[in-house]
């Protein structure tokens, strides 16, 4: 496994098996509060993972023992005129739409508290794994804000609107069992297994098609919204990328050879 440090606070672990990547989060002191340098720094490690072909999942964990992320680093904006907080919004908007533009699945591995914009980025990811110690939930209006980091348009996507709004409006924090049965979380692992599981998960992602992965991924999100009609061109789009492909021809003959495939990821 080889590590690459971006910046102070964030880590990436490339995996040498399976060709899975960890985005670590790695401020344990601030409990993985976004910092301005923290947001540049995960912006940075998206745009190198979206770039490495060699990687086909992103596992975003956290190296605290009790959270996962806990949102905007307020004591930083404390501190801040108004001039300073929008001057730092597109630093820390690009670090959420870093997350969501990765252009392979992405899958978060949640315990502790994820609140705010530490439950934003696990939003951002197409699977949230969490364990039994998990607290999520976007508590912004009770300090005169709202979820600025997708949370508005990424909650009613999983949940519906009605319940996006409950949660949004009331500010409230969710324990994992009912963050599962409400769909805020995909999977409730026991307590301490969540990466564990993750990367489980990741490994079994892994084995399939490099191109396939990031068609099936632009498919999914592209169609988000749109009319059948129109989501189905996008998947038509999407296909014929496939279709033609050197992972298509490799992925049809080991079929029929009864053998793993070698994806050449072309």
């Amino acid at each position: 496994m080889s590590e690459e440090r971006f910046g102070e606070f964030v880590l990436v672990r490339r995996h040498e098996q399976g060709h899975v990547a960890e985005l670590v989060l790695d401020r344990p002191k601030a409990m993985n509060a976004v910092s301005t340098e923290m947001a540049r720094s995960l912006s940075g490690a998206c745009a190198a993972l979206g770039e490495d072909r060699d990687v086909r999942v992103v596992v975003l964990t956290s190296t605290h023992e009790r959270a996962f992320c806990v949102g905007a680093d307020l004591k930083e904006r404390n501190a801040f005129t108004d001039a300073d907080l929008r001057r730092q919004r597109p630093v820390t908007r690009g670090a959420y739409t870093g997350v969501l533009e990765l252009p392979v699945p992405a899958i978060a591995a949640v315990h502790g508290f994820a609140l705010g914009g530490g439950f934003e980025l696990a939003l951002a990811c197409d699977v949230i794994v969490a364990d039994r110690t998990a607290v999520v939930g976007l508590p912004e209006v009770s300090v005169g804000v709202i979820p600025g980091g997708g949370g508005t348009q990424l909650l009613p996507r999983r949940v519906g609107a009605a319940r996006a709004a409950e949660l949004i409006f009331s500010a409230r924090r969710v324990e994992a069992e009912e963050a599962g049965r409400l769909g805020l979380v995909d999977e409730v692992v026991e307590e301490g297994r969540d990466r564990e599981a993750a990367l489980e998960l990741a490994a079994r992602i892994a084995g399939n098609s490099p191109v396939g992965l990031r068609a099936a991924k632009r498919a999914l999100r592209l169609g988000q919204g749109l009319d059948l009609r129109a989501g189905l061109e996008v998947e038509d789009a999407a296909w014929r990328t496939t279709a033609f492909s050197g992972d298509r021809a490799e992925g049809v003959a080991a079929f029929n050879e009864r053998r793993r495939p070698q994806w050449p990821g072309e």
